[in-house]
This record gives C-alpha cells, sequence and structure tokens, in this order.
C-alpha cells in the first residue's frame, strides 16, 4: 500500500475513510518498525554508552520513516484533526502509536488487546533525551531562553579581561577558542579569564577548542603586470608549491609565457594530484570560481601545475589574495582531518577544552581517529571531551547517521553546521534545504546543533545589522545553539541575539509553532 515513488498506491480520494487511513498508517508503522530494525542492529554492537541506545534506534526508524513520501497522506489526516506527522522526529514509532490508536477509536475498533496509545512520558521522551543531550554538552540550562550562545574570542581576550567578563555577562553560555590561531600560552589566558568570569557571574561556560584541521589556502600570489584583479575567463595557474619571489611576474620571462596569467599555490598540495580537467575550483568562499583546463601545464619556473579558468567574479573583478580558502566541490579529497599541528595542539586540548570542534570529519573513521587520539593523552586519568563534528562537505553530511552513532555512542557528542564551507560545497542553493535536513537528522538522534557561520555578520563588524540577518537569527532558534564571531561590536550582538532568541521561543520551538496569545492586536 506504500511506495518509496508515492504515499499510497491508492487513489488519494479514499485516504478521506479513517478505515484507509487507519490500514495505511498501519502498515507504514510495521514497515518503519522492521526496516529500521534492520538499521539499529547493525549499529547495536559499536554503541558503548547504553543510555545513547533510545536515541539511535530512534534515528533508524526515522531513516527508514524518510525514505518513503508521506505528503499525500499528511494531506489525508489533517482534516480529521490528527497529527500530519510533521514534527515526528525526535518520536517517531510514539507519534505514529497516537495517530493509529486515534483512527482506532474513530473506527470502532478500540479494545484493550490492540490499543496503541503508549504512555504519555513515551510520547515526550524524544524531547526529554534532547534536552539531557543538550545540557551535557553546554552545561546547565540557561534560565531565560532553550538555545544557548557561542562567542568565537578574539586573541585580545587572553589580555582583557573585562571583554571576557563581558560577552560572559551578556549572555554567552559557551566560548570558541580557533586553534589555528595563537599558541597554547595565549589559550590558556584565555581560558582562565572564562573561568574567572564565570566565578563573577555565577555562571557556566564552556569551552570549545576548535582544531584547525587541513588548512586548505591559497599561498603567495604573484599578479601579471597592470593587473589588480582577477575577471571572468581569465587564467589562473596554481602550483603545488608557493612562487619562489614575486620578481619573476615583473621580469620579461613572465611576460614570455604563453598567457599572461595570475599566479598562487595550494597549501595541501597533493589535492592536485586528484583534479581532473573541467573539475571546478573555487577560491576564497567562492567568491572566484574557475574550472581546471590543463592538469599538466608547465610553469615559467619549470614545473608542472594546473591552469584554472574563471567561470565566475564580480564584474568588477576579484582581488586574488594569500591565505583565502581554497574549495574542490566535486572532487573526493582523501584527506585526514588530523594534520601534524592538531595532534601536537591536542596534547593541550584534551586536558583544557570541554568540547573539541572537528574540522573536515568526513568519513566514521575519522570519528574513530580522534578518539583513539584523545584516550592516549587521556589513559583514563580524566573524563574525555566531548565531540562537536563541523558539517562542511557533502560527503560529511551523506555520512551523518554513521558519525552520529560512531561519536555519541561512546561520549557526549554535537553537530555544527559549518554554513560557510557547506555553502561553498553544495551550492548556496542547497544549502537551506540541506541545513534543514541535518537539523532534522539530528532531532530523531537527540543530537545537538550548533547553528554557525555569519549569525548576525554585520552586527558583529560593523554595528548594525541587515534585515536578512535578522530573520536568520530567528531561524536559528531550531538549533540548540547559535555561534557568534568575533567582531568589534560583539557584546551588543550577544545582547541583541539574546533578546531574538528569547523571543522567538514563544512562538517556536523546532519545527512547533508556539501559539502565545498576541500582544500587537
Amino acid at each position: 500500500m506504500i511506495s518509496q515513488t508515492s504515499p499510497v498506491s491508492i487513489d488519494p480520494q479514499f485516504l478521506s475513510s479513517p478505515h484507509v487511513l487507519l490500514s495505511t498508517l498501519q502498515a507504514l508503522r510495521q514497515k518503519v518498525e522492521s526496516e529500521g530494525a534492520i538499521t539499529f542492529n547493525k549499529w547495536q554492537s559499536g554503541i558503548h554508552r547504553a543510555e545513547f541506545l533510545p536515541s539511535a534506534l530512534n534515528l533508524a526508524q526515522y531513516l527508514a520513516l524518510r525514505q518513503y513520501d508521506l505528503r499525500e497522506l499528511q494531506s489525508a489526516l489533517m482534516p480529521w484533526g490528527l497529527s500530519s506527522l510533521g514534527r515526528i522526529e525526535a518520536r517517531v514509532l510514539p507519534n505514529l502509536d497516537a495517530v493509529i490508536a486515534a483512527l482506532e477509536v474513530m473506527c470502532g475498533n478500540y479494545s484493550t488487546e490492540n490499543f496503541h496509545r503508549q504512555p504519555l512520558e513515551s510520547f515526550f521522551e524524544g524531547n526529554r533525551l534532547l534536552l539531557q543531550h543538550t545540557k551535557e554538552l553546554f552545561g546547565t540550562d540557561c534560565p531565560h531562553r532553550r538555545v544557548r550562545i557561542m562567542v568565537t574570542l578574539p586573541t585580545e581576550a587572553a589580555t582583557d579581561y573585562e571583554l571576557v567578563r563581558e560577552i560572559i555577562r551578556r549572555g554567552a553560555n559557551s566560548v570558541r577558542i580557533n586553534c589555528a590561531h595563537d599558541n597554547p600560552e595565549i589559550w590558556e589566558s584565555m581560558i582562565a579569564h572564562v573561568r574567572r568570569a564565570e566565578q563573577e557571574n555565577g555562571t557556566s561556560c564552556k569551552v570549545m577548542m576548535d582544531l584547525a584541521g587541513p588548512k586548505i589556502r591559497t599561498g603567495e600570489v604573484l599578479k601579471p603586470p597592470d593587473r589588480k584583479r582577477v575577471f571572468r575567463g581569465d587564467r589562473i595557474l596554481l602550483s603545488r608549491c608557493a612562487p619562489k619571489s614575486a620578481s619573476k611576474l615583473e621580469t620579461g620571462e613572465a611576460i614570455a609565457s604563453p598567457i599572461d596569467q595570475f599566479q598562487t599555490c595550494c597549501t595541501v598540495p597533493e589535492i592536485l594530484d586528484l583534479l581532473v580537467v573541467d573539475a571546478p575550483v573555487y577560491i576564497d568562499d567562492g567568491k572566484i570560481r574557475t574550472r581546471v583546463v590543463d592538469t599538466q601545464y608547465r610553469l615559467p619556473d619549470g614545473q608542472l601545475g594546473l591552469l584554472l579558468q574563471v567561470t565566475h567574479a564580480s564584474p568588477k573583478g576579484v582581488k586574488l589574495r594569500p591565505e583565502k580558502g581554497l574549495n574542490f566541490p566535486k572532487t573526493i579529497l582523501s584527506l585526514s582531518p588530523l594534520t601534524a599541528k592538531d595532534l601536537s595542539d591536542l596534547d593541550f586540548v584534551a586536558i583544557h577544552a570541554d568540547i573539541i570542534g572537528y574540522s573536515f570529519v568526513q568519513h566514521p573513521a575519522d570519528i574513530d581517529l580522534l578518539q583513539q587520539e584523545l584516550s592516549l593523552r587521556l589513559d583514563g586519568r580524566s573524563p574525555s571531551p566531548a565531540i562537536v563534528a563541523k558539517i562542511e562537505t557533502a560527503i560529511a553530511v551523506s555520512n551523518l547517521p554513521e558519525l552520529i552513532i560512531h561519536a555519541a555512542s561512546k561520549q557526549s557528542f554535537g553537530v555544527m553546521i559549518a554554513r560557510g564551507d557547506l555553502a561553498v560545497e553544495i551550492g548556496y542553493q542547497r544549502l537551506t534545504e540541506i541545513q534543514e535536513e541535518i537539523l532534522w537528522i539530528c532531532e530523531a538522534a537527540h543530537v545537538p546543533v550548533i547553528w554557525a557561520t555569519q549569525v548576525l555578520e554585520s552586527l558583529v563588524k560593523d554595528g548594525a545589522p541587515s534585515r536578512g540577518e535578522m530573520t536568520d537569527a530567528a531561524m536559528a532558534e531550531r538549533a540548540e545553539c547559535v555561534m557568534l564571531n568575533k567582531g568589534p561590536f560583539i557584546a551588543e550582538a550577544i545582547t541583541i541575539l539574546d533578546d531574538v532568541l528569547t523571543r522567538m521561543e514563544a512562538h517556536q520551538s523546532k519545527k512547533t509553532p508556539q501559539l502565545r496569545a498576541l500582544h500587537s492586536w
């Protein structure tokens, strides 16, 4: 009766019958339970925390449910005043059972033997587990709002205690230290200031230390004579190592080269060996978009490199700068997420961090690798920090359920939607769709989510938010935590975000509208 291509194999008008609806829901429940059990049984032996078993089972059942197109079924349930299954994430079987129980009563099939209604506690158990896991990750509940606020600390937080105290006083529940910058001595000073501010403010503030991961960036940039900006149609030479000297492109040697181009390099040179002709290469968060036109191009200094052609750039041109991100959207990058620097940083991070932000995680084995490295450093002497997996590639999205199982089955775990890199990797038009799906998958597993990248960016940097940013901040209420980046107006941004999240909580909780009395009319 139910298929993956169509929600119901019969004419939708027959769904107006409660008897047909009942049989349809019963068939759907059976499929969800049996197919979910197959997935859960594959996971069960690797789940070390017994308290995570209910969450893993619900995730397996949700994945089974979402193999089917249920839109016609949803429309058929609504006129009967029944749940349309649109907010089923945290409680798959209890939600289905509640609808089935109501239909049984409507159809006169009620009996104590076949009545499907489960205890009320089971219906809200998923919500309770999500709140519990959020508290484990971010600490004590915030008294006036559900959603936490995380703030990235600037370098001056190591020397400016008043800045740190103000950040926490304004409402930050956790802080982020980016290990791509500074050093252990500075990080230690930052953390000391956080702990002191916790004491003075009488509040809890978790410290997340973000491992840098592979820094795939442009290196030194060499420009042709009289050229400052890259335009559509231009060509860029991408080498495997930094150019030796800018002077070479200012000499006759550069002018004598076949094409008058810009030149830069990739800080992770082995990536270039994976690229093929027509593969897209994006520079500086996609401000410059190119495609590979030659993988064996002879550079002026004799080495082989790649020749890129610019396919998208601003009509006014874009400056090609060093230390800007490189993205390879359609190329599978087989890189370890833990670099030599990360392994060195872990010696400090494992002991001092409450949470570890894990960059460039893509495969379950990446989770295992970090857990092994933490185990080596801690050797059971102290609790392992929680892990937050940063979802920033298409592969990480497709592997998200397995990443959750590998991590949350052993320790406290959360997910960060790294919307900047993710948008470049999957396309901006798909970002809104995918961030919704990440939220749903994580809610089904009762895993907290951090909504990150460019939240109130104009406000943080310039002191005034855009209208679009305010809407984005309001949408962030569906996550468990919202991250602000550093900037001169960070204190003001925390106050405004705190107000927005508190107001929105009265109107919405995750996907569920809250019908607070309206006061504007």
